[in-house]
């Protein structure tokens, strides 16, 4: 990532202690600890496989960290975002964004699709971040695409603006498979036997690698067995089975063609990014494959997407660097307010043990203190209306009301992110 990138998060650390950040996939999770502006520490990848849902997830994660007070935390999911209960697509997972907020005691928990993400981190990239495949020269202040297959098959796009830049929170991936042959054609009758509807991930993604190799095994009359993508890859990348070899083959060709149709559905002059877990394995092999050939493959529109670049990202996690820009931009966006919570948190030791559950209220129910009545705040906090009055004034406010005015444009809680804007301090460099 560039220097100027990174220096654009602003400040040189956070005053309210690292920020958890994490990319949540159907497959694997990746968690790190943001402690300064771009500084990641704490790299881990576990196993989505091992937990029963995104609780217990993130418990084995932030065991190992309970010396770090986390107040602000953002997510990257594999999944549409939409309000606050999230049904993950590709994994039979379910939780509601607040109820994992209050469970770990987190003042800020934004959710922002794995794709959103990725886009975001674009602004930052280099030479050394990528693999071009083919030609094209990326245009100056145009329109960015960014796909990846993995699980399932990630879409987004990248919109520069005046001030920084807007990503798309797409589901992309799941338009209809449009087949371009014959071969594909009778792939398309393959997945028909199993669903109705056979969206373009059932295909492009490492399960739909499997059913590319069982379709063609079926096609070529092979009594072979099923394999795992892995291995599909492995056997067809070494070149030691030619049924692997043809699928992979047949698959990176599926992917040149819709990443055209991304390419030309948005005008995509800035470039096309891929990310997600398959084709960065693939290394320089990629570069031999039949994606570039069927990326240009468009007829009357050949000239039109040979200018266009396609990149393969190979650096590594680099959705933390976008789901961190997003968070920066939000908390940014509350004009130093965020510390108020981080406040009653520090003066927690010098209040009255009365005063103190009433700041433990505020601190563990914070839009319950926000909307409720003082004689209902006494209540649940088991106080005095007089002593929560005073907790207040302990802050230097003159009274509720006072508080609220400002506790409520402090308060981010749990923010679902469909799309995103962030304002760039300067024009970051683009490949």
């Amino acid at each position: 990532m560039t220097e100027q990138a990174l220096a654009e998060h602003g400040g040189a650390g956070f005053s309210g202690g690292p920020r958890l950040l994490a990319d949540i996939g159907a497959t694997h999770a990746r968690f790190t600890l943001e402690t300064a502006p771009g500084v990641f520490s704490a790299v881990r990848i576990l196993k989505c496989d091992e937990y029963s849902g995104i609780v217990p997830l993130l418990r084995a994660y932030l065991d190992a960290h309970q010396g770090n007070r986390i107040h602000h935390a953002a997510f990257a999911i594999a999944n549409p975002v939409d309000g606050d209960d999230v049904r993950m697509t590709n994994r039979d997972w379910t939780f509601s964004i607040e109820a994992v907020r209050r469970e770990f005691g987190l003042y800020t928990l934004l959710i922002v699709n794995d794709f959103t993400a990725l886009a975001m981190s674009l602004p930052g990239l280099q030479a050394s971040d990528v693999m071009q495949v083919g030609g094209g020269s990326p245009v100056a202040k145009s329109v960015i695409g960014v796909l990846g297959p993995g699980t399932g098959l990630g879409v987004s796009g990248l919109i520069p603006t005046s001030d920084g830049f807007v990503t798309l929170g797409s589901e992309g991936g799941h338009v209809n498979f449009a087949p371009c042959d014959e071969r594909e054609y009778a792939i398309l009758q393959f997945a028909w036997k199993e669903w109705s509807h056979v969206s373009t991930e059932r295909l492009i993604s490492g399960p739909g690698l499997e059913l590319i190799y069982r379709a063609l095994a079926h096609r070529n009359q092979s009594t072979t067995g099923a394999l795992l993508a892995q291995d599909i890859m492995q056997r067809g990348l070494s070149g030691a089975d030619p049924l692997c070899a043809e699928a992979l083959e047949c698959f990176c060709g599926m992917l040149g063609s819709f990443s055209a149709n991304l390419a030309v559905t948005l005008g995509a002059f800035g470039g096309i990014y891929i990310g997600g877990g398959i084709v960065p394995l693939m290394g320089e092999q990629f570069k031999q494959s039949s994606f570039r050939t069927r990326f240009e493959a468009k007829g009357r529109f050949t000239s039109y997407l040979a200018q266009i670049p396609t990149y393969v990202i190979t650096t590594p996690n680099p959705a933390f660097y976008g789901v961190s820009a997003i968070l920066s931009e939000h908390l940014r966006g509350r004009s130093g307010d965020s510390a108020l919570m981080d406040r009653i948190q520090q003066i927690q030791q010098e209040l009255t043990p009365a005063e103190r559950r009433v700041a433990t209220l505020v601190l563990e129910n914070p839009r319950t203190v926000l909307n409720e009545a003082i004689a209902e705040i006494a209540r649940l906090a088991d106080v005095s209306q007089p002593t929560v009055i005073r907790f207040c004034r302990s802050l230097g406010f003159t009274g509720l009301a006072d508080f609220k005015l400002k506790f409520a444009s402090s308060l981010t809680g749990t923010i679902p992110v469909r799309h995103s804007q962030v304002r760039r301090k300067a024009t970051a460099r683009m490949i």
